[in-house]
């Protein structure tokens, strides 16, 4: 049976990330200098899989990170709908502010229908992560391209996973560190059949061997 792998891994980290910002798609931030320091440990203490094929966000955080840990892929593919969510008028403000407003706790109800102004429908969110991933799936079975590498955002990761993945998680059990994720992968049939993949291993190998706590994949 063959097999088709997808590496999917997080962004490194940026001033917005250290500095408690809610960012998303609106504001395209670079990675910081500790960024950057982190990714080169992970990649010097761990092991990452070698790819000629990467898709990625066009945010500069996610072009940047793959450009640290792919740096031998040949065919580098920038997809829109891999950037994170636009968060509209509660981009880039601290999330310690955020948390007590009550418009954005009603936001964070998944029960809540409104669209805060400037922001992406959740549910139009959710719905393009989810079919992102299998349409990266299908690219690859079309090419003959049986593994590859992508680098998104926490949100994508998180929905992509837990609409297709199994073993089957909440979105927020998901969550990767900087530079982290998980190795997917799926046949033909699975593809075509039940839409999903299998959640086969953490990123960077290695990573999580020694945390109890680690969300099986």
């Amino acid at each position: 049976m063959k097999y088709y792998k997808l590496h999917l891994i997080r962004h490194g980290l940026t001033q917005g990330n250290l500095d408690g910002l809610y960012v998303g798609s609106a504001t395209d931030l670079p990675l910081c200098a500790e960024g950057r320091a982190q990714l080169k440990t992970l990649c010097k203490d761990f092991v990452y899989p070698r790819v000629d094929t990467v898709f990625v966000s066009p945010l500069l955080r996610a072009k940047e990170t793959a450009e640290i840990l792919f740096p031998e892929a040949r065919h580098t593919y920038e997809i829109t709908n891999l950037k994170e969510m636009n968060f509209g008028k509660f981009e880039g403000r601290p999330v310690t502010e955020l948390v007590k407003d009550p418009e954005f706790a009603a936001w964070m109800d998944p029960t809540c229908k409104t669209v805060p102004e400037g922001a992406e429908d959740r549910v139009a969110f959710y719905k393009r992560s989810g079919e992102v991933l299998m349409q990266m799936f299908e690219f690859m079975m079309k090419t003959g391209t049986t593994e590859a590498a992508c680098v998104t955002h926490g949100g994508v990761l998180m929905n992509m996973l837990a609409q297709h993945a199994i073993p089957q998680h909440k979105p927020e059990d998901w969550m990767a560190d900087p530079g982290c994720g998980y190795t997917v992968q799926c046949d033909t049939a699975m593809w075509m059949r039940d839409k999903i993949v299998e959640a086969v291993d953490v990123l960077p190998y290695g990573y999580l061997d020694n945390d109890p706590d680690a969300p099986e994949a």
